[in-house]
């Protein structure tokens, strides 16, 4: 029996002052009244893809299986970037080829089809609106049950990108600041299980400015307004200030180099 409540989850870089969020609700459930809508992110930096990326690398995957993604940060709408539905780890993907499904897991693998049918689109589409004409409904169908290979045809792999990875040598670890969150934590490339305990006693840690020596187990570690060098939910090596904002306190922007030396 087709599940006619899945979940349709969103995420935009749309934000909440103007009405589109509301738009591509609309649109989704006058085509399924029962659709469950969840709303992932609409704080993603405008047109910031790779944050997009960022945000459902480490959210769509905790929703259950069968779960309908529609993600648009877009700012090549109306372009030729091809507007796609894809499955993922029994999980469908909604929205642009443009990288933003490039760090979930399976995008290498991914069965990927471009949205070829308009009878599953809106009767009219604008060149700068496709998350209300084209990828809100395509999700809605496919909650009803319609086929990937209903909505469209088969075209190949994902366009994806890839952060640098972290360079690991025996003297220590070079990184970048791959995303700032909301707080202004800085998170790294750097994926927390690298630090050996045996490094974490003798090593320094160099963002901007600023010198840390070690990585600790909580934010809590420091006094308010210091800065700690934590592994975070993500898996990642974060930057932070205790109850402060590391962004704007150490003066550090996305693509700063983070290095871990290892003391002799």
């Amino acid at each position: 029996m087709i599940n006619r409540a899945p979940i349709i989850t969103l995420t935009t870089d749309f934000g909440y002052k103007d009405h589109y969020v509301a738009a591509l609700k609309a649109v989704i459930l006058g085509i399924n009244p029962e659709a469950r809508i969840i709303d992932i992110s609409h704080g993603i930096p405008p047109q910031d893809i790779m944050a997009g990326a960022w945000v459902l690398r480490n959210s769509a995957f905790l929703f259950p299986e069968g779960t309908i993604h529609v993600a648009v940060v877009d700012p090549g709408v109306g372009s030729d970037r091809r507007p796609v539905a894809v499955r993922m780890n029994r999980h469908l993907f909604v929205g642009p080829d443009n990288g933003l499904f490039s760090l979930l897991s399976g995008a290498d693998s991914a069965e990927v089809y471009e949205l070829t049918d308009p009878s599953y689109w809106r009767e009219t589409q604008s060149n700068t609106f496709h998350g209300r004409d084209i990828f809100s409904p395509v999700a809605a169908h496919l909650s009803l049950g319609a086929a990937l290979g209903d909505v469209g045809v088969p075209s190949g792999e994902l366009l994806t990108y890839r952060w640098a990875t972290a360079i690991v040598d025996e003297e220590g670890i070079q990184g970048w600041i791959v995303h700032i969150d909301s707080y202004g934590n800085l998170i790294t490339n750097i994926p927390g299980a690298l630090i050996t305990a045996e490094h974490n006693n003798n090593l320094k840690i160099y963002v901007g400015t600023h010198i840390l020596k070690r990585v600790s187990r909580t934010f809590a570690d420091v006094s308010p307004g210091e800065a700690v060098a934590v592994t975070g939910s993500s898996g990642m090596i974060e930057i932070v200030i205790n109850k402060g904002d590391a962004s704007e306190m150490l003066g550090v922007q996305k693509g700063a180099p983070v290095s871990v030396i290892y003391q002799k």
